[in-house]
């Protein structure tokens, strides 16, 4: 997948259709991908989710015509598909940092939210290690929970925090972080805090969920969390897709492999913490 290709795609598709109502859904059938790996792909390429994008370039076409028309605030606030004045005047207020009244009466400052372009620079020519590995079929032992894209990087690791204060850790330590839409289509996934099942009972509060046998590019990361998890996710995105031809994703799977922290003298903060990626794939 040309990655790049399909982000500009789907911006030039967005503008074009600013004024419709636009679902992610359709926006990736209309570039030929599947959503989940276009939410992912988006975000990771340009820093913010789709949905993110969307509403921000709308409620800056919308201070435009604040500012520039004659139009009620409640045509404006249709047009940009809201259902009242109430809910677009706090959207606005949050985007802008000003009502739309006072916009209009004040002349006070709009923020400027302009269309993404996408631009190819020579970049790379550097080594990015990945394996690909057969794995069996596994079943883990997790507290899972179900997020919304929209957000997902900030709460996830709330999460995670909240495992640890809540003293689940004593039955679930975190040897994996999963990611699961097995529709590749949904608005939402599942996330699971998770160690392998051997057997154990399952307290309340914990579930049992099986990970199909799939071959894994498996990406290594080395250094302080979350910084380099991060750089990895991004570069599985910016570099590696944009440079293999033989595969592409499989399902809707994305598996962290966690070393254990205690092994290293700073933790999961350590300049040599290690912790792999897990991305399902096929031949093309």
């Amino acid at each position: 997948m040309e990655w790049m290709k399909i982000i500009g795609d789907s911006i030039r598709y967005i503008e074009n259709h600013i004024l419709d109502e636009l679902s992610i859904e359709d926006i990736a059938k209309h570039i030929g991908v599947s959503t989940f790996y276009y939410q992912k792909g988006f975000s990771m390429l340009c820093g913010f989710t789709v949905t993110e994008y969307i509403r921000c370039r709308r409620l800056a076409l919308a201070g435009n015509e604040i500012i520039g028309t004659d139009k009620t605030i409640i045509e404006i606030a249709m047009k940009y598909g809201y259902d009242s004045p109430d809910s677009f005047t706090k959207a606005f207020t949050r985007f802008h940092g000003s009502t739309p009244t006072a916009v209009r009466k004040n002349n006070e400052m709009l923020k400027s939210f302009a269309p993404l372009k996408i631009k190819v620079f020579l970049e790379g020519g550097y080594l990015m290690d990945y394996r690909i590995e057969k794995k069996e079929e596994f079943t883990v032992i997790a507290n899972a929970k179900t997020f919304a894209y929209e957000g997902a990087a900030e709460i996830v690791p709330q999460f995670w925090n909240e495992h640890y204060a809540s003293g689940k850790a004593q039955t679930v330590c975190g040897e994996f972080g999963i990611n699961i839409d097995e529709k590749m289509g949904m608005d939402t996934f599942e996330y699971l805090i998770a160690d392998t099942y051997r057997g154990q009972d399952v307290p309340e509060g914990f579930v049992l969920r099986t990970i199909p046998s799939f071959h894994w590019a498996v990406f290594p990361c080395r250094g302080a969390m979350p910084t380099a998890l991060q750089d990895v996710n991004t570069k599985i995105f910016t570099e590696w897709l944009p440079a293999i031809n033989e595969y592409e994703f499989a399902a809707g799977y994305c598996v962290e492999m966690y070393d254990d922290p205690q092994k290293y003298p700073k933790g999961t903060m350590d300049e040599n913490y290690y912790c792999e990626i897990w991305i399902p794939v096929k031949r093309k």
